[in-house]
């Protein structure tokens, strides 16, 4: 099991880890497709990875987006990163948003308005659901977390 800051991460919901990252179901996602990448270390803000864990960290999400891109049938990715509080850091653990985006989801920057709103929590049975569904065409990720 992973940790998100003190949150554990069940391993059902993880979608694939390298030796330094996990990339894992979000409990509220603004699209269909939102994960998230975190580091295995809970490191709060970013300037606070390693260099290897900065590479890792966005090898990880770089190579996750084309694969959400095609699953959930999406044009373009928002890759995002609330570094700190008053940045929109609400779990004290560094991670990066990777969100599938369609033509006329949301106009200009309101999309970062959605991830600041009120959004409703996703049951664990669908969280499991959708990570099984990903897991196995992530695969290739951690077999070579650097290609």
């Amino acid at each position: 099991m992973a940790f998100f800051a003190a949150i554990p991460i069940p391993e059902e919901q993880i979608i694939v880890k390298t030796r330094l990252s996990f990339a894992f179901v979000n409990l509220k996602p603004v699209t269909p497709g939102h994960m998230l990448v975190s580091p295995l270390r809970v490191v709060h803000r970013f300037a606070d990875l390693t260099c290897e864990e900065t590479a890792d960290l966005m090898n990880l999400a770089r190579q996750l987006g084309p694969i959400l891109q095609t699953v959930f049938q999406a044009t373009s990715l928002t890759f995002s990163i609330q570094d700190g509080v008053e940045a929109g850091q609400t779990v004290p653990h560094c991670h990066v948003h990777v969100i599938p985006r369609k033509k006329g989801d949301f106009g200009g920057d309101q999309i970062y308005q959605a991830i600041e709103a009120e959004r409703k929590p996703r049951s664990r049975q669908e969280m499991t659901l959708e990570a099984a569904m990903l897991r196995p065409l992530c695969s290739q990720i951690a077999s070579h977390p650097l290609s």
